[in-house]
């Protein structure tokens, strides 16, 4: 089958387009003919050497995929050959065939097509797995999301919006933060033209955010932590702003807030299994319903994941970006 590899760390085009063996659905296991796969920072990562995969996982990128089911392992009972599907993976997406935990697989959701599914189990996962169950926002709390125009971010709005959530968002041209709006951004907040801290605050008459997701790491961790409102959580999915930063702890305290650092790729497979039924019982029906939507940017074929890794690095993208097979 054909498959992007990755010889050598490097730039995009260390991406290569090569013929490898087809996996074999092992038991659990559940083996899918792929229409698309998501194409996430994750895998910039591990293109450029400094994300390896988990032990026992593949080595080709790729985190997410729909497509069809071809086959299933033993132990595979609700999953059957022609189900069209979408998956959480361990890597190996970036290819025509993939295994997939049966625990991790979705059905395509009414009214969502097939190539487009793709776009939706690392962003609803991720969403579902920080907003909801470990920082628990509630209706009426603000949730502040950095990028909110990334893949992560315009799933944030919708599912915060859909539980009666305030939501702000920063994002770095008028364009990005229009398009939030239109998803329902109740703040929107220019970072390269205001300081977030203050337009938040000015904006929830002094209250803060009650719950902020957070891609930055360190270049945010002291601006994230005056912001929090009382009882707020901080967490952080991403170190796009650098791993090492002063935490004070005397600040921490007085708010009674909670610093959680979190990832999905490195779950075991029941954490991950659990949470792929949380977003299926949650998020599901609310996409049947058209009250949330993936957002896609673009789709590229397979043999151009160079040039899709090049749109996400540059970040002009709105929402997800697909490569399809």
């Amino acid at each position: 089958m054909r498959a992007i590899t990755i010889p050598e760390p490097g730039g995009p085009d260390a991406l290569v387009l090569d013929e490898v063996p087809a996996p074999e659905p092992a038991a659990g296991e559940v083996l899918i003919d792929v229409a698309a796969a998501g194409v996430n920072r994750a895998d910039v990562m591990q293109r450029l050497g400094h994300y390896p995969p988990p032990p026992g996982a593949s080595e080709l990128p790729g985190l997410e995929v729909s497509g069809r089911v071809i086959a299933v392992g033993d132990d595979v009972q609700q999953w059957q050959p022609g189900d069209e599907v979408c998956a959480l993976l361990d890597g190996g997406g970036y290819a025509e065939r993939v295994v997939a935990p049966a625990g991790q697989v979705l059905p395509v959701p009414r009214g969502v097509s097939l190539v487009d599914a793709a776009g939706l189990p690392e962003v609803a996962a991720t969403v579902w797995s920080n907003v909801f169950l470990v920082a628990n926002i509630q209706p009426g709390q603000v949730l502040l999301v950095h990028g909110g125009s990334s893949g992560i971010g315009t799933m944030a709005i919708q599912l915060a919006k859909a539980v009666g959530a305030r939501v702000a968002v920063t994002a770095g041209t008028r364009d990005k933060l229009d398009y939030c709006a239109s998803l329902g951004a109740d703040i929107l907040v220019n970072y390269r033209e205001e300081d977030f801290v203050e337009s938040v605050r000015e904006q929830t008459g002094g209250h803060g955010a009650d719950v902020i997701l957070d891609n930055m790491g360190a270049k945010y961790l002291a601006r994230n932590v005056d912001l929090l409102a009382p009882g707020g959580r901080l967490v952080t999915i991403g170190l796009m702003g650098g791993r090492k930063a002063e935490l004070d702890l005397g600040r921490l305290l007085a708010k009674r807030g909670a610093v959680i650092a979190t990832s999905l790729r490195s779950r075991p497979p029941m954490e991950k299994a659990a949470i792929v039924a949380a977003v299926r019982e949650h998020v599901w029906p609310l996409l049947e319903a058209g009250q949330v939507r993936p957002v896609i940017h673009s789709r590229h074929p397979l043999e151009h994941a160079a040039e899709a890794h090049r749109e996400l690095e540059a970040s002009g993208h709105i929402g997800k970006i697909l490569l399809t097979t």
